[in-house]
């Protein structure tokens, strides 16, 4: 037959098969030659690949993911520092009456919500029962559970609903220095600051203005240093609280 007798549709299916057959062809003399292509080459080949992932793998950067760091807390500063210390003494301070908040107080002291007591300056007309005045309104009945030449001590009921205030910690004595800053209230309530001038065997000196005795005068952090003795500027050390509560009971 004459190819030029053949119609469109039978030169495209004879073009069709020609480059089947071909392609066969072609595939069966690749992997021919592969098959005697010699190790050297084909190593040469793997290791040119290898070096080829290799550096492409150094050259990649790889993500490092910095965690944010940590805000550094802020430290108080001294005006803060001194408004939390007169807000913490003004809640602690307390009045002393004998029978109701409609008499008279008769004394001044401190109360320590940790320990459940209230302390004060001793004196004669401390009575045995009383009722505690807080600063927030709120009383209680006490009664006085330790004296000395010194101090008188106010214990709670167990089942007595006490106000909620700053806890107060007491600075030895020993740990004070002329110089630091004390802070204490009047008997208007009207915050005073101060520093220690002296301290010896006979108490605490300072700068700061008469206040009432029972009262306490404290340092920066809010905790107690002394009780104001009823001597302008002169405080009685904290540690005869924690050595009359520490001696036996009479």
């Amino acid at each position: 037959m004459n190819i030029e007798d053949l119609s469109k549709s039978q030169l495209l299916l004879l073009m069709v098969l020609v480059n089947f057959v071909t392609s066969i062809a072609t595939g069966v003399l690749t992997v021919s030659l592969l098959d005697q292509t010699p190790p050297t080459v084909t190593r040469t080949i793997n290791q040119l690949v290898e070096r080829t992932v290799e550096t492409v793998a150094a050259e990649t950067p790889i993500p490092i993911v910095v965690e944010p760091a940590a805000p550094t807390p802020v430290a108080p500063s001294q005006e803060e520092r001194l408004t939390a210390a007169i807000s913490a003494a003004s809640q602690r301070m307390v009045n002393i009456h004998v029978r109701s908040t409609s008499t008279p107080a008769v004394a001044v002291g401190v109360y320590f919500p940790k320990s459940r007591i209230v302390v004060t300056t001793m004196r004669a007309s401390l009575p045995k029962e009383a009722v505690i005045h807080f600063s927030g309104g709120a009383t209680a009945q006490a009664s006085l559970s330790r004296t000395s030449d010194d101090l008188g001590i106010y214990g709670f009921a167990d089942a007595a609903v006490l106000p909620t205030v700053p806890s107060a910690g007491r600075v030895p004595t020993a740990d004070l220095k002329p110089g630091q800053t004390v802070i204490a209230l009047t008997s208007e309530r009207a915050a005073a600051t101060g520093i220690i001038s002296k301290v010896d065997a006979t108490g605490i000196y300072t700068t700061l203005p008469a206040v009432p005795a029972g009262a306490a005068a404290v340092n920066l952090a809010g905790d107690v240093v002394g009780l104001s003795s009823g001597t302008p500027g002169v405080y009685l050390g904290a540690e005869l609280i924690s050595s009359l509560l520490d001696a036996p009971a009479s």
